[in-house]
C-alpha cells in the first residue's frame, strides 16, 4: 500500500537526507521543533522504517537512532552492515563495510543490528 507523502513526512525525509550520520528522534523532534510534535514524528520514522526507507540503529546507550537505506533495492534491504558510535562527539554512522558473520549450523538470520562504539576518525 502507498502512503500518501505529507508535510511532516517531507521534513523528516529532507533531514535524514541532508544528514551525514544517523539521526535520533529526539535530535528530529529538536531540528523540526514547533513543526510537528513528538508522537508526528515517532509515526512517520516507524512508518518509514515499515516502508524500508530507513532503518533503526538501537545502541547501547538505549536510543534509536535512523539513517536513510542506501543502495537498497524494492525487494531486499542491506541492512546488514556495522555502525559505529563515537564516544565522543555521539555521531551514529553507517560501516558500508560488506560483513560476513558465520552462525552455527541451523540458524537462519532474518536481520542484525551490530553496533561498535569507540572514537571516529575526526576524534581520535
Amino acid at each position: 500500500m502507498k502512503r500518501r507523502n505529507t508535510p511532516a513526512k517531507q521534513a523528516v525525509l529532507n533531514l535524514l537526507n541532508t544528514s551525514q550520520a544517523a539521526l535520533s528522534q529526539e535530535l528530529i523532534e529538536q531540528t523540526l521543533k514547533g513543526t510537528m510534535d513528538r508522537v508526528t514524528v515517532y509515526r512517520v520514522l516507524n512508518s518509514f522504517c515499515e516502508d524500508g526507507l530507513v532503518h533503526k540503529i538501537v545502541s547501547d546507550d538505549g536510543k534509536s537512532y535512523f539513517a536513510l537505506c542506501q543502495g537498497c533495492q524494492e525487494t531486499h534491504h542491506h541492512h546488514d552492515h556495522f555502525h559505529f558510535r563515537c564516544l565522543n562527539c555521539q555521531k551514529v554512522e553507517c560501516l558500508q563495510e560488506e560483513v560476513k558473520v558465520k552462525i552455527p549450523a541451523g540458524y537462519r538470520v532474518e536481520s542484525m543490528n551490530c553496533l561498535l562504539t569507540g572514537y571516529c576518525k575526526a576524534c581520535a
